[in-house]
């Protein structure tokens, strides 16, 4: 048998938490199955973590400390870690970046915002100008070249499988001017067509169906169990209690029964963006 090999602690920061990882778990004499336990993680999952190939997420953070009697150690080295790579997003997002780029698929209900990843970079300053008109200049660009960065999942060869749901008021009232208007939806067009992926619109004639309240995003890997990420205006969280996101996967699914087909959200929203077209045209 081939002697182990222990990861570089100095090569970044998850391999430095993965090779601290491994030494309180062995330390504390557990296997990586014992750690797992209770977790909702699989052994895999913490595997990659150890050998520095992932980020440890919050709620892992927590449940380590409390298994190996930690004192908190990695639940704040994971706050630290987050504050180091908030480049543009609230702190309590940082973590869903690195999710997305994980997932094995992405399922999202948007009834208020068009979603981040399917955004032009016109919409997110009209979102954040509307939204939020007293943040500096300055944190308008953070944000911004956050959300970016992010959309370029969509160059990822290994991206996950996207199913998006919106709101048929998120084409009809946004208050961009026309030609913007005209730009985003064709975005949104060009985005779906050239990844293959899904998307339905739940039309204004169903003012009532599951998840009228907030958005959700369902997340699922091939080696850990499935999450769902919620969001209000100044917070959200990620749950991971299987009861509670079986929940959600089922109100999910029984949206996607009432929104239009696929093919016929696709031609809602292009004869949307040839209305803006008009309406810019009209207006020069």
């Amino acid at each position: 048998m081939p002697a182990r090999k222990d990861p570089d602690a100095s090569a970044s920061v998850p391999s430095f938490y993965g090779a601290e990882l491994r030494f309180k778990r062995e330390q504390a004499g557990l296997t990586l199955e014992q750690l797992a336990e209770g977790s909702f993680r699989g052994i895999s999952f913490l595997s990659q973590i150890e050998r520095g190939e992932r980020g440890m997420p919050m709620d892992l953070a927590r449940h380590v400390d409390r298994k190996l009697g930690t004192d908190g150690f990695f639940e704040r080295r994971c706050k630290d870690a987050a504050k180091a790579r908030n480049t543009g997003h609230p702190l309590y997002y940082v973590e869903v970046p690195d999710l997305e780029k994980q997932a094995a698929t992405l399922e999202e209900w948007a009834p208020n915002a068009i979603p981040g990843l399917l955004q032009t970079e016109a919409c997110m300053r009209g979102l954040m100008r509307y939204g939020a008109p007293l943040i500096s200049p300055d944190t308008v660009e953070k944000n911004v070249r956050a959300r970016m960065a992010r959309a370029e999942l969509w160059k990822r060869q290994d991206r996950p499988t996207y199913w998006g749901i919106l709101r048929e008021s998120l084409i009809r009232n946004v208050p961009l001017p026309p030609a913007l208007m005209a730009e985003q939806l064709e975005h949104i067009l060009d985005v779906i067509g050239s990844t293959r992926s899904v998307l339905q619109i739940v039309p204004e004639t169903r003012p009532w169906h599951p998840l009228m309240h907030g958005m959700v995003k369902i997340m699922t890997f091939a080696d850990a169990p499935p999450l769902v990420w919620t969001e209000g205006d100044f917070n959200g969280q990620i749950l991971d209690f299987p009861p509670l996101v079986k929940g959600y996967r089922g109100s999910y699914d029984l949206l996607r029964a009432v929104a239009l087909p696929p093919d016929a959200s696709l031609a809602l929203i292009e004869e949307a963006a040839r209305t803006y077209r008009h309406e810019a045209r009209q207006g020069d």
